[in-house]
């Protein structure tokens, strides 16, 4: 096939249906002559903003509704150069996509997503659902069983966060106003003025750093990453921060667009980001308590708040689905039912069996074979299997053996597609979409970090096994010709495709749809291992959540316990001042009490790590069976329910963050 330089795209019609084929092409058949039919010659490149087809170069027939794009003339009409980087979306891979879309629509099942209608919340509605979510409920609702701990939460607030809550408060009290409810919302002055323990110098400390004066810790800050290196900063674009607030970050990069020129991108390659080395550890999702961890989701949301606010992105949550779902089965399942029922077989699945299996499958017939995840089953056959499944897979009669590796694909497809709730979530899926609106790919990578820390746990687990799976497929792309583009864009319509939601689009969002969604799909499996970590201000803000909790406790603690408690509390302050006395005379106290160990002492150095710790305890402890990599050093108390460390973690420098810390080794279940 001849390759032009321009743009010839004709007879798109007003159907939902999109179906990309490229003319005389060996790889396609020839054209559908059915409707839906989307003819292409050549495609224009595409930009990282996620635009595939300009607006203005699209033109509406009035007699056949059909939209055509013209051939491009003057300056505008760029010559597209294919790029060779696997890490920019290219024409053929876009072609992959409508396939893609094709096969879906001919499966039968996109006819049953255009049902249901996703339906954002009224004014007022999306504000306080906000507000319940992020642990403030008590702003608009005195009676709320959350006050206490939603004031212990204010006080740990960046400016930005404080800026986002006061937002939605005021939207809400607007809207109260206007329906002449009787409640009124206090005044956000009121919000956010010092608590009575502010009289301290720390919580001075606190409120001032809230209210604006931690501009100091963002200052010199290239784009919102880290302190800019003399001369320019030439890190500056792929060093991610997480130690300040990613909504600072963003407000520093929105003051230096004003004062210089936005640099243009030339295409949507993919950069590769950088984390500091942290010395108190970096944080997984796993890693902490599941109390703490709902401390994060709702820190986590207040910041991705605060976040696309400061870049001036509107995001509105869609109400929750309520759909007619199955109570048991395998695929058109719920997560949290499907989970249940495996729970209940292997207590501890945290993935669904099926998704495991079906994975399992396609790496065991060997991840080598071409278009894998691309070229589908066929169609019959996958709807048998399919069947066979449901009947056989608990009983642990069905006959692997003979299931075929593209039809083992398209069955894992179809199990994502038929989720009666989107893997991304109702609520955030419009968020999620609206990722690739804000300015900058690391803003863009921010948000998804954030986003995925608010997924419910069993969404989250679900879409980092599928992601690991996605990179295993991608090693072997030079046998497999499944490059990271080819993976996304295949995968892409099957996650965001979700009910009720294409119906509401135009076509020309479509084709954005197209390029946007597999850009964030791209960004998912490229930086999972950073996607999944906890930003260390999160972490921060948790620990200051914590004292402060306990302050308050220790404030409010009933009389009746108080003797009790003295008792208690006596024996706790001497183990404590022991370890205090052990921490200042260079020694820690280890316990591992599910070993039978009742304590090790070991010296404490500027170099050491949690991983020396656990080679110390595996030299002593000879009656030990658990594997190296099956034991982890936790940081309990103090400031933190319980954390497990990462071996790079120097005990020092956590220490000096937690003082009254305890250090138990355990061992964990991967």
């Amino acid at each position: 096939m001849s390759r032009q330089q321009d743009v010839v795209l004709t007879a798109y019609t007003s159907n939902s249906e999109a179906v990309l084929a490229v003319k005389e092409s060996a790889e396609f058949p020839a054209a559908r002559r059915r409707s839906g039919f989307l003819h292409i010659q050549q495609l224009q490149t595409v930009d990282s903003a996620g635009s595939c087809w300009p607006e203005h170069c699209l033109k509406r027939s009035r007699r056949t509704g059909q939209y055509n794009v013209q051939r491009l003339r003057g300056p505008a009409a760029a010559p597209y150069q294919r790029c060779s980087s696997q890490d920019s979306l290219d024409e053929q891979a876009m072609v992959d996509y409508f396939k893609e879309v094709e096969i879906i629509q001919r499966s039968g099942d996109a006819e049953t997503q255009e049902e249901l209608q996703l339906k954002v919340a009224d004014e007022g509605e999306q504000e306080e659902a906000w507000l319940m979510e992020a642990g403030l409920a008590t702003l608009f609702d005195q009676s709320a069983s959350d006050g206490e701990d939603g004031i212990a939460l204010l006080s740990t607030l960046t400016r930005t966060q404080a800026a986002a809550v006061e937002r939605r408060v005021e939207t809400l009290k607007q809207t109260l106003r206007k329906r002449n409810k009787p409640y009124v919302v206090p005044d956000v002055r009121e919000i956010f003025k010092p608590s009575p323990t502010a009289a301290h110098s720390k919580d001075e400390a606190e409120s001032t750093e809230r209210s604006g004066s931690n501009k100091q810790e963002v200052e010199g800050l290239g784009n919102g990453v880290g302190p800019v290196a003399k001369g320019g900063g030439a890190n500056a674009e792929t060093d991610i921060n997480l130690e300040v607030s990613f909504s600072e970050q963003a407000l520093v990069y929105k003051e230096e667009l004003k004062l210089s020129k936005p640099q243009s991108q030339a295409d949507d390659r993919l950069p590769d980001f950088k984390v500091s080395q942290d010395k108190t550890g970096q944080t997984k999702v796993g890693d902490l308590s599941a109390e703490d961890m709902k401390k994060v989701r709702r820190l986590v949301l207040i910041e991705m708040s605060a976040l696309f606010d400061t870049c001036g992105v509107e995001v509105k949550a869609h109400k929750a689905l309520k759909v007619k779902v199955r109570e048991s089965g395998l695929f058109g399942v719920p997560l949290t039912v499907l989970l249940d029922q495996d729970q209940r077989r292997i207590p501890g699945t945290k993935v669904p069996l099926i998704l495991q299996h079906l994975i399992s499958h396609i790496e065991e017939q060997g991840l080598d074979t071409e278009g894998v995840l691309r070229i589908p089953g066929a169609a019959t056959r996958v709807k048998a299997v399919c069947h066979e499944l449901e009947h056989k897979f608990y009983e642990g009669l069905f006959p692997w053996e003979s299931l075929k590796q593209h039809d083992t694909a398209s069955l894992l497809k179809l199990f994502i597609r038929e989720l009666p709730y989107p893997l991304l979530t109702v609520q955030y899926f419009n968020a999620f979409i609206s990722v690739l609106k804000l300015p900058s790919q690391k803003q863009q990578l921010q948000a998804l970090n954030l986003l995925v820390l608010l997924l419910p746990e069993h969404n989250r687990d679900t879409l980092k096994a599928l992601m690991e799976f996605f990179q295993r497929v991608i090693h072997h792309k030079d046998k497999n010709k499944m490059t990271l583009n080819n993976v996304a864009v295949v995968m892409a319509p099957n996650i965001f495709m979700c009910k009720g939601f294409r119906s509401k689009i135009s076509e020309q969002q479509e084709f954005a749809m197209a390029t946007g969604t597999a850009n964030i799909v791209r960004l998912l499996i490229r930086y999972q291992n950073l996607l999944w970590t906890i930003p260390k201000f999160i972490l921060n803000q948790v620990r200051k959540h914590n004292m402060e909790n306990q302050r308050k406790m220790n404030r409010d603690r009933a009389v009746k316990k108080l003797l009790k408690k003295m008792a208690y509390d006596r024996e706790r302050a001497t183990e404590r001042q022991e370890r205090n006395t052990e921490a200042e005379g260079g020694f820690i106290r280890v316990q591992a009490p599910q070993f039978l160990m009742v304590s090790m002492a070991i010296q404490l150095t500027e170099d050491l790590k949690a991983s020396d710790v656990l080679t110390r305890f595996l030299s002593q402890e000879r009656s030990v069976t658990v594997k190296r990599e099956d034991l982890c050093l936790y940081e309990m108390g103090g400031n933190i329910k319980e954390r497990c460390l990462d071996e790079e973690t120097y005990i020092k420098a956590l220490l000096e963050l937690n003082p009254s810390a305890e250090w138990v080794i355990k061992s964990v279940q991967h």
